[in-house]
């Protein structure tokens, strides 16, 4: 038994993915993409042609370039061409020899050819975790989360999303950068991961949590501080007065850290601890002035 042929399916719509359970985002200082068996042999069941592979791939370009603009390291899996039968144990059962019958079609396809600085890990299993060292890279890297594109979606990339739940790693399936035997197995895929065990994303909105974000602005009145104050604490701006202490309005030490992180983040040298201890606007402006507003 092998891979069947593969018909021409439409790759889904940004408007067409699931709803998530979850709110994770993709963060450019936590992730690592994954470009799951994009080999030449396992896209030969296709027509190359055809929806879905060129969005497949366009969309697994794009992430890639998006990556490498963020600072994100890219890992590959690839299946060997040698395998013994002890090596591909029960994928026999299931598939065959594998690429060991066809071990002209090991590359993998342009245009995600694995450059010199990207890893590429022997893929033994449906997981990327399985036989492999791909959680312990991404300890090493103090990396958390994992963007995954590739094929095919109801097999190897949905299995590598629950491997990676089950590892406490945040993982987003990529829904319009895999692919599937079918549209309706690519579809049970999205929907597997997005209500058990990660999130599903566009490609658009993956670039877009990547991009670089805007730098942080300091206030620059008191009246701007009031009205950035009140949208943290949720509450209208004419309800804060100058004095108030803001304790009262449910300022806690999360929104407060954020602020300050946010503030030393637009270069002003005010702490935690100072906002903390004198919790009132007409305060605050004076510290924010003094360090730099």
């Amino acid at each position: 038994m092998t891979i069947p042929r593969i018909a021409t399916y439409p790759m889904p719509t940004a408007d067409a993915l699931p709803a998530n359970r979850v709110t994770w985002q993709p963060d450019s200082a936590r992730a690592v993409l994954l470009i799951h068996d994009l080999q030449q042999y396992f896209l030969d069941f296709y027509d190359a042609s055809a929806s879905p592979i060129p969005e497949l791939l366009r969309n697994a370009r794009a992430l890639r370039d998006a990556c490498d603009a963020a600072g994100v390291p890219v890992v590959y899996t690839a299946q060997p061409v040698v395998q013994s039968a002890e090596q591909r144990g029960l994928l026999n059962d299931w598939w065959g020899p594998g690429i060991t019958a066809k071990p002209e079609l090991y590359p993998v396809v342009e245009p995600v050819v694995p450059r010199d600085t990207d890893t590429v890990l022997t893929k033994w299993r449906y997981s990327a975790f399985a036989k492999s060292d791909l959680l312990q890279r991404l300890r090493d890297q103090g990396r958390d989360q994992l963007i995954v594109c590739g094929i095919y979606a109801h097999i190897g990339v949905m299995m590598t999303t629950a491997d990676a739940f089950m590892n406490d790693v945040q993982a987003f399936m990529i829904g319009d950068a895999v692919a599937d035997f079918s549209a309706e197995e690519h579809a049970m895929a999205l929907h597997y991961a997005s209500r058990r065990c990660g999130v599903v994303l566009s490609t658009a909105q993956t670039v877009a949590a990547l991009a670089p974000k805007p730098k942080a602005q300091l206030p620059a009145s008191l009246a701007g501080l009031r009205e950035e104050v009140a949208k943290l604490l949720q509450v209208p701006v004419s309800d804060l007065a100058d004095d108030d202490n803001l304790l009262d309005y449910g300022l806690d030490s999360i929104r407060l850290m954020a602020l300050a992180e946010r503030w030393r983040d637009a270069g002003a040298d005010v702490g935690f601890v100072a906002l903390a201890e004198q919790p009132v606007l007409a305060r605050w402006w004076v510290l924010l002035q003094g360090a730099g507003c």
